[in-house]
């Protein structure tokens, strides 16, 4: 038997996808983009239309929160994110969000009043393509983000986190104000698209995710000396670009020997001045590591810093600035036990997994108990404009977290 409206998870994927700077090339929404802006705006209405009643917070995260029996008591909390990467998909992040929203409704519909309320967050800024932070919102929750950080993080047009907030009416000077105290959360319920082939290819419906990798993230500025690409003789030179690919050219090696299916990426490059006839004077790039085992973690992490002091000297200096460090993180066995156990109730196909993206649920983790859900993802893609997962298999996972959710909200229905 199926609970959630697959027509309705449709409608609302498909609208959250026009509210993008690139339409025709995939998904592009920044936390406060005008697009952005878009999304709230529709997310917003929704939660109202489900009877929650919905606030933002200092920084920009979504919350609708449902009546219920005790209102004194903590929220049982589900949802994602609905930022997204430069041309990314429609479904990383929005399906978690359309999943609370789905939930509220379907509460609403089988009028169902929870002992512990239900509470539905749309979160900003957990991809980091703004400002180069991941998982800021969830972090910002949890008490570890501050002011003087949303003031010192920038977009690459060089305003900082602060203003953007400040520009759509949020203040990061209030940022403390964000923090939730574990006493007012019972727990945090995610579903998310896995991101990978391993469900597609096994024939399954759903993921059950017992453990989350560990993710650090490091911004690195190498800088040199400007000078004529035609005037300048080799042996003469302090370029930049130069003693960066030195350093990009090794980082997957590190991963490779590290083993344990730890990776690395550079995934963002920035070169000064950036003129075809001009010796590079400054390179920042970020160097994007993870694995499910901490001391890996941290082997990646020191060979790759000792791999950028070395291009230190002859006219060349560097800075590495470490903004994103969480450890591998285990979820919790008895909402992972509940999941399980209605994925069986309703006929689904599931297996438990490992999540090598960082997510939410992991920063979540630290002050609440955490479940998270993940469904099919066509071809193993994402962060990608053909990004895909069938409204049938959204459907299957939501229906797993309605079951989980009105049993640990202890709902019942009502006249």
């Amino acid at each position: 038997m199926s609970y959630a409206n697959q027509l309705r998870i449709q409608q609302h994927l498909e609208q959250l996808a026009e509210f993008t700077a690139t339409p025709g090339e995939g998904t592009t929404r920044m936390s406060y983009s005008p697009q952005g802006q878009q999304a709230r705006a529709y997310i917003k209405a929704q939660m109202e239309a489900a009877g929650l009643s919905v606030r933002e917070d200092a920084i920009g995260n979504i919350f609708g929160k449902s009546q219920a029996q005790d209102p004194a008591l903590p929220s049982v909390m589900i949802g994602s994110h609905f930022d997204s990467v430069p041309n990314g998909g429609a479904f990383d992040g929005p399906a978690g969000v359309v999943m609370g929203l789905e939930v509220a409704k379907l509460f609403q519909e089988h009028r169902l009043l929870p002992r512990y309320p239900l509470e539905v967050v749309a979160l900003v800024e957990e991809e980091g393509a703004s400002f180069g932070r991941g998982l800021l919102a969830s972090c910002a929750i949890a008490g570890k983000v501050d002011a003087a950080e949303l003031h010192r993080l920038r977009d690459s047009q060089g305003q900082s986190a602060a203003q953007c907030m400040a520009q759509v009416g949020f203040d990061a000077d209030r940022v403390a104000s964000v923090v939730r105290e574990p006493q007012t959360l019972k727990a945090f319920i995610e579903l998310h698209i896995e991101q990978g082939p391993v469900l597609e290819q096994e024939g399954l419906d759903v993921g059950l995710v017992d453990v989350i990798v560990g993710i650090t993230q490091l911004v690195v500025t190498i800088t040199g000396k400007a000078g004529h690409a035609g005037t300048t003789p080799m042996d003469r030179r302090h370029d930049a670009l130069v003693a960066a690919s030195q350093v990009i050219a090794r980082v997957g090696d590190f991963a490779r020997e590290a083993g344990d299916e730890t990776v690395a990426t550079t995934g963002k490059i920035q070169v000064f001045p950036n003129g075809a006839n001009v010796i590079p004077s400054k390179v920042i790039f970020t160097v994007d590591i993870r694995s499910k085992r901490l001391d890996k973690l941290q082997q990646v992490v020191e060979q790759t810093k000792a791999c950028i002091q070395q291009q230190a000297g002859a006219g060349i200096t560097c800075q590495i600035e470490q903004p994103l460090l969480v450890e591998p993180t285990r979820l919790h066995s008895g909402i992972h036990s509940q999941l399980q156990k209605h994925s069986e109730a309703l006929g689904l196909s599931h297996r438990t997994m490992v999540s090598g993206a960082g997510h939410d649920a992991m920063i979540f983790a630290g002050i609440t108990d955490v479940g998270l859900v993940f469904v099919p993802s066509k071809d193993g893609l994402s962060h990608h404009p053909d990004e895909w997962t069938d409204y049938e298999q959204i459907q299957k996972g939501i229906d797993v977290i309605f079951q989980t959710v009105k049993e640990i909200t202890e709902a019942s229905s009502y006249d």
